[in-house]
Order: structure tokens, then sequence, then C-alpha cells
């Protein structure tokens, strides 16, 4: 998620890739980061750490405690600190990093396109300056939502964050279920795809909400009306909350393991 943020504040042109610093310790990663523009790339903790106006942390949160230790006395009250790890609350993070300034922000893949959906909230010693500044940041990978209670960007780990591989493991359903039916796994892919983006972007546009627009589509003894009972029947969207829930469970687990 560190390098889809990288990737696009550079292709959004938010910042000057000569003002742009990333501390990366795996070796392997470095074909890759190179491959995006990033010209300053460091494998341990140094002073540039300090000449810093905004410092992203995007590492897993098991690994945070490491990395605080390593880069704690690089960094200054006046400095920002946008974490965008999971669990990890904005007290750990003041308590290991010795901070007031922090922004916690929860992105998707899709920020790598400029298309995720990120998010965030912020401690009381973040002005308001600051703060739009990380917003215009958070809008070039795609939209945000502020929230005040931090509790929501655990919530929001597990509704938006994790939400794209629960919709790729739908889509996924549908395109095997097609192949089931004679269709070759390309057609099957394209027919899914398709499925998907048009009814989003229809969505989006009609006046109805989920359920008028499920009930509009299901017809009286029809083929939906028969796949939508199936589902409902085995309780399918009580199953879909509850693994929602269990990743918010885990984002709570990840806090106390950071």
């Amino acid at each position: 998620m560190g390098q889809s943020f990288a990737k696009s504040f550079i292709n959004n042109f938010i910042t000057d890739t000569e003002k742009f610093a990333i501390l990366e310790k795996d070796r392997e990663k470095l074909t890759a980061l190179k491959k995006i523009g990033i010209k300053h790339i460091y494998h341990s903790p140094n002073d540039k750490i300090a000449d810093a106006d905004l410092i992203v942390l995007a590492v897993k949160p098991q690994a945070f405690a490491e990395l605080a230790a390593e880069i704690k006395d690089f960094i200054s009250p006046e400095q920002v600190v946008l974490s965008i790890m999971a669990g990890v609350s904005m007290a750990q993070i003041q308590q290991h990093l010795s901070i007031e300034k922090i922004i916690r922000a929860m992105p998707n893949i899709a920020a790598q396109i400029g298309e995720g959906m990120s998010v965030f909230t912020s401690s009381d010693a973040v002005t308001r300056i600051e703060l739009v500044t990380v917003q215009n940041l958070l809008e070039s990978t795609g939209k945000n939502l502020y929230v005040a209670d931090e509790d929501l960007i655990d919530a929001g780990t597990a509704v938006s964050g994790s939400g794209p591989a629960y919709v790729l493991y739908f889509m996924e359903a549908m395109m095997q279920a097609g192949i089931q039916l004679g269709f070759t796994k390309p057609q099957a892919e394209r027919l899914t795809y398709q499925t998907f983006k048009g009814i989003v972007d229809f969505f989006q546009n009609s006046p109805d909400d989920y359920r008028q627009l499920i009930d509009k589509i299901s017809s009286k003894g029809g083929t939906t009306e028969a796949a939508i009972h199936f589902l409902d029947t085995n309780k399918t969207n009580a199953l879909i909350q509850e693994a929602v829930l269990k990743a918010y469970q885990r984002a709570k687990e990840l806090g106390k393991i950071g």
C-alpha cells in the first residue's frame, strides 16, 4: 500500500521526486520502486527523516514497534505523521514515537490507480492546514471520508480497506459459474466484469436503493428471483456481514500486536 501511495503522489504530480524519499529495508523491492520514479531510497534510518514535512508509516502492524525504535530519534514534534497501518491506534503511535501530530488513514488497493477509498482521522494537535494538506494527498488516490471517531478507522478497514477482496471473491465465483455453464474463461470474465461495472454506474444514477433495484430486476417467478431466494434462504447477506465483522475484529487484534 505504501508503494501505491508513492505511485499515486508521483503520477498526480503531488510531489517532486527530488523531494520524495523512501525508507525500505527489503532490497528486493528496489527495482519496483525505481520503476515508479523513486530516486531517494534508504535502507536504514538517517537524518533525512528529520527534513521531512510529512512522514508516512506504511509497514505491517507487526513491524511497527521495531520501526518506531529505529526512527524515533530522527523525528521531531513539529512533523506530521500519516499512518496507513491497520489496527495501530494514534495512542500507540504517540507512545512509540513521542509525537502529537498524527493522522490515521485506511486506503484500499485501488488507490494505485486513483480510484481508491480512504477513511481518515487526526489527533487534536494536527492543524487545519496540515489536515487539509494531507486530505489533498489522499484525494490524489481517490475518494476519502473524514471521521472524528478513531474506531471508525478499523471499521473502514473492514468495509472499504478489505472490501475489494470481497468483491473479487464474488466476481470469481460468478466467473467460475459461467465457465461451468459453457462460457470460455475470457468470455466469463468479460460477462462478470461488465456486469459489476455496469450496475455500479447504474446505481449511482438511480433514485432507488439496493433492495428496490433488486426487486425491480427480480421478475415474479423469474430467474433472478430464484437466485436471490437461494441466497436469502442460505443467509448469504448475514454471512457477508459476519465476514466484515471478522475483518474488523482482526484489525483490533493487529492493534494489540502493534
